[in-house]
């Protein structure tokens, strides 16, 4: 099979392949349109013909033996075929006319050197997807992130970087030592950046990983790596959370500190790669800070989660993982929830809540009284009921093993109040009846106008049981507390990302795009409309994909 992935005949037609454009469905959804006006169907063929002649030049790689292309098999936990592909789309449906500009996605792709593979979903070599929406047109393509631990395991056939749960594996007791030195100076921590991408106000693109040097940017037309993304800071670390919050005015991130427990907060301008500090946070409990993938802002704050799922200096240093990895659970250190002024670094407010575990903040506001005063901070994220086994669920043996069991871990929407009177306590609850998703809940979207205000709508992937893994996409209203949940039976869909019509004035005037591993093995890419949740359009890859994580949206125009 791979001797003929990469014959001359396929290389030929690798941006039309027609063959693979031939769409079987098993269960059609409502489309909003016909699959393809005859006059598209002749610019395809006319297309295809000048590329058959003059081929564009794909690369081979090693070859990666990959559950799917129809064997009734998701390829959603298999590693990516190639290294890289691109070509056009056939869309089924209509895609919007206004939707213009390009999502890229960014993920674990890669999950085997040779014939060793790998624990856990975090370990994966990080693959960049592209879609590029043109007038109704739709192109693909993907990329492996050209890491520094990536080219090492190419050259070397074998980890040669800490991953999540993977470590290199030392020739003797003098290598082994070496390494432990290594990893106290950050230089066997692994740059491999399959976590996020985003877009910074200046137009550069970088893919982001949990560990500081896995800061990578690329190109967003072409996928290409450029480089590393250096910061010509001081404040120096190992780590920061995988997901800053980008705006058109500032970047915003948490330094992690594992020597004196706490966290520093620290802007990053537009157009420079300096941050500056904004303030300090230290823990209120715990031998170390708590796990921070990600946190929410207000217009005036930074909201600083510190959970008991923290930080473990020995686990990281361990040959063989723990069921926490990285991590240890110190239920008795308590939970809190910290804010801190963005202008001052003051912080206003440091209250215990219940305890909680979550990867993903959603969004969060500021609630004022009648006379314009802020009272409260609310803050929303993906809970999974103070559940860590959600972190070894992960492991890719239990992802490939569905027996039909339900074994997924519980989640909700999980709401945060914190009072700013100076209270000791604050609050956390189900925004909404998490049956309504199916008691499941994680990588999550809004309205970016959104970011930091009052909101009403968020999109994110639900469970339809019995399932090993969320398995829905849901549109999550928290004034009517009521969920819209798309599901393909068998199938598993990434992040549903919300793009805003441009000059939308209603919150949810957009659309959802999310890709999807369908249970035949193949894959393709989804559209939904933002308001009603229909399916409006979809195009079917060459070949199904492997999960991925977090994307960013790129308007047409943008830099």
């Amino acid at each position: 099979m791979a001797a003929a992935l990469f014959s001359p005949a396929l290389q030929a037609t690798a941006i039309f392949p027609s063959t693979w454009y031939e769409s079987k469905r098993s269960s059609p959804s409502k489309l909003a349109g016909s699959i393809l006006s005859k006059g598209r169907r002749k610019d395809l063929e006319s297309l295809r013909v000048s590329v058959a002649t003059e081929p564009r030049v794909t690369v081979p790689w090693q070859s990666v033996e990959t559950e799917g292309d129809g064997d009734g098999k998701l390829a959603a936990w298999t590693s990516i075929r190639r290294e890289r592909w691109e070509g056009e789309l056939v869309v089924e449906g209509e895609i919007p006319l206004w939707l213009n500009g390009t999502y890229i996605r960014n993920g674990p792709g890669l999950w085997n050197i040779e014939d060793y593979n790998f624990r856990h979903l975090f370990d994966g070599y990080a693959t960049i997807v592209r879609l590029h929406f043109d007038h109704g047109r739709l192109f693909f393509g993907h990329r492996q992130i050209q890491s520094e631990a990536y080219k090492a395991a190419m050259k070397n056939k074998r980890v040669c970087y800490r991953e999540f749960s993977e470590v290199p594996r030392p020739d003797s007791f003098l290598s082994y030592v070496g390494e432990l030195a290594s990893l106290f100076s950050g230089a066997s921590l692994t740059d491999n950046a399959n976590t996020g991408v985003i877009k910074l106000a200046d137009g550069r693109v970088v893919c982001l990983t949990e560990t500081i040097k896995g800061s990578i940017q690329i190109d967003p037309h072409t996928l290409e790596t450029i480089g590393k993304f250096e910061y010509t800071d001081d404040l120096g670390g190992l780590i920061h959370s995988a997901h800053p919050i980008v705006t058109e005015t500032e970047f915003l991130t948490l330094l992690p500190d594992l020597v004196r427990p706490g966290y520093t907060v620290a802007r990053m301008e537009p157009g420079t790669n300096e941050r500056k500090v904004i303030g300090r946070v230290n823990c209120r409990g715990g031998p170390a800070p708590g796990w921070v993938h990600s946190f929410p802002v207000t217009e005036h704050y930074v909201v600083v989660p510190e959970m008991p799922l923290r930080y473990c200096a020995q686990n990281l240093l361990r040959a063989e993982p723990t069921p926490l990895y990285k991590f240890e659970w110190h239920p008795e250190s308590g939970s809190y929830v910290h804010v801190m002024c963005k202008a001052s670094g003051k912080v206003v407010a440091s209250v215990e809540v219940p305890h909680y575990v979550t990867f993903h903040f959603i969004n969060a506001y500021e609630e004022r009284d009648e006379e314009g005063r802020v009272t409260s901070i609310i803050a929303d994220c993906c809970e999974h009921n103070a559940d860590t086994t959600i972190l070894d669920k992960l492991r890719l043996q239990n992802l490939r093993s569905f027996s039909g069991q339900d074994v997924l871990p519980d989640a909700r929407v999980g709401r945060f109040r914190i009072p700013l009177d100076g209270s000791p306590v604050g609050e956390l609850e189900a925004a909404l009846d998490p049956d309504e998703h199916g008691r499941g809940m994680d990588m999550c979207s809004i309205n970016q106008a959104y970011l930091g205000k009052k909101y009403r709508y968020a999109y994110a992937c639900g469970a339809q049981r019995p399932c090993n893994f969320p398995n829905t996409l849901t549109k999550i209203d928290l004034v009517k507390k009521k969920a819209k949940n798309w599901h393909d039976e068998g199938g598993v869909p990434s992040e549903p990302f919300f793009v805003a019509r441009p000059g939308a004035t209603v919150e949810d005037d957009g659309v959802a795009i999310s890709m999807v591993s369908a249970k035949n093995g193949e894959g393709y890419a989804l559209v939904l409309d933002g308001s009603t949740f229909e399916e409006i359009a979809r195009a079917k890859f060459p070949y199904g994909l492997p999960y991925g994580l977090h994307g960013c949206w790129i308007p047409k125009n943008a830099s």
